[in-house]
């Protein structure tokens, strides 16, 4: 077989794709391929997909449709969610040589050495044979100045209206003491943030051989010597340790913000989407987090429209989030997903209500925010410079406690942790001036 040089890797999804593509780029560039940020110029395309709703299925059709008609010559993988949940939809499109699932993700470069030229070719292993998350050594990030690293995979939850354990598996973590490594690794590599991640991050170690509770490794992982700063990614609410919160207050390496997932503030629909909380348990976390943290970034995911939810139930959110320290949301439509409880429930909310439920819950999130942005115009808060392959808008740099801001004037040298004034904010972006950069 024809021996490549150039990939292209086109990722769709949450921080765990994110990682996941870390990973598969890692490994395709210990095997001497070299990433090449234009897909015309690839010998092999991979394509990592979402599949957390329609529109992400839909996403990732258009664009392994788009990448193999602007290169027919190049082999086409498509891996992730999507290509766990429904590989022969994928593999019927024109071009695709091989679809992969999660489990043999990790074996793109021996597949790919290895595959035939019979068309496609689906290979999916069952999920519960991989017991263990195996991190990928000397993690290449593609450019970001952020690596996301992922302790742990899969989830034994049960939402009535996900399909990620479906796609993802039973919980499994990362042994502790490669993560260490890994993380000693991207220290010695220079970076200067690094954001853990995970499917169910708060699960973390509960099943290896010997149980790690996640506040015990994030405590080793602060000793490291040389560390920056460390964020955690989302991480449910019925998994939050609030040890974590004490090792935040205590250690500036820590970074002041927690995106923890709410997805209603109704406690009957929390109830039919099987969420093991309360709201009010909700809030009273974020209140503590608050109190100890004052000046801590807080986002939630909210899940809009859900089969049954009422106006009653609606509003009963949006009191939620009123009542709460939240600084952003993430609000999503309710999309049906085949094989989940949710699929089949009837009263179904009409298109139009949803669409308007999702439009003033995303008008809160903007007042909510720029509120928040707001407390600390003249105030210099710690921060790191962003590359432009991290994805976040005009974003020059992210503070500790999450706020993007843009800085004027001269270009800032990325992955440096430095300190910025709030100069302005407005409703749709944040200017600072650099005070300091060590």
């Amino acid at each position: 077989m024809e021996s490549y040089t150039k990939f292209f890797l086109r990722t769709f999804g949450c921080r765990c794709n994110q990682a996941d593509s870390a990973g598969m780029r890692t490994r395709l560039c210990g095997a001497s391929l070299q990433e090449t940020r234009n897909s015309s110029d690839a010998d092999l395309i991979v394509v990592n997909t979402c599949t957390v709703t329609r529109r992400a299925d839909q996403q990732a059709r258009q664009a392994v449709r788009r990448l193999q008609r602007e290169n027919p010559n190049a082999t086409l993988v498509v891996t992730g969610c999507y290509a766990e949940r429904d590989p022969e939809t994928l593999a019927a499109i024109p071009g695709v040589d091989l679809v992969l699932g999660n489990a043999d993700r990790n074996r793109l470069v021996e597949l790919w050495h290895s595959r035939t030229e019979d068309g496609a070719k689906i290979l999916r292993s069952p999920l519960d044979s991989d017991r263990h998350v195996l991190l990928p050594g000397e993690l290449k990030t593609g450019g970001k100045t952020r690596p996301y690293l992922k302790l742990q995979d899969g989830c034994d939850a049960r939402c009535s209206y996900c399909i990620v354990p479906s796609v993802r598996g039973r919980g499994r973590s990362a042994d502790p003491e490669d993560v260490l490594a890994e993380i000693r690794c991207l220290v010695h590599q220079g970076y200067q943030e690094i954001v853990l991640t995970g499917v169910h991050l708060g699960s973390y170690g509960r099943r290896l051989p010997r149980p790690v509770r996640l506040p015990e490794l994030l405590r080793r992982i602060l000793e490291i010597p040389g560390l920056g700063r460390l964020r955690l990614s989302s991480i449910e609410p019925m998994g939050f340790d609030r040890a974590i919160v004490h090792l935040a207050a205590g250690n500036r390496s820590f970074a002041p913000h927690f995106h923890i997932p709410l997805q209603s503030g109704c406690n009957r629909i929390l109830r039919r989407m099987r969420r093991p909380y309360t709201a009010e348990r909700f809030l009273d976390l974020l209140e503590f987090i608050h109190s100890r943290l004052p000046d801590a970034g807080f986002g939630t995911d909210l899940l809009v429209g859900f089969p049954g939810e009422t106006d009653e139930d609606f509003d009963a959110t949006c009191a939620v989030v009123r009542r709460s320290p939240l600084t952003y949301l993430h609000v999503f439509p309710f999309s049906t997903r085949e094989g989940t409880e949710a699929c089949t429930m009837p009263d179904q909310v009409p298109p139009r209500v949803l669409q308007e439920r999702c439009r003033i819950l995303r008008q809160i999130s903007g007042a909510r925010n720029l509120e928040f942005r707001r407390r600390f115009l003249g105030q210099t808060l710690p921060a790191v410079s962003l590359a432009k392959e991290e994805e976040l808008g005009e974003s020059v740099a992210l503070t500790d406690n999450y706020i993007h801001v843009s800085v004027a004037g001269s270009a800032v040298i990325p992955n440096r942790l430095i300190q910025v004034r709030i100069d302005e904010v407005r409703a749709d972006r944040t200017l600072a001036s650099i005070v300091s950069d060590r």
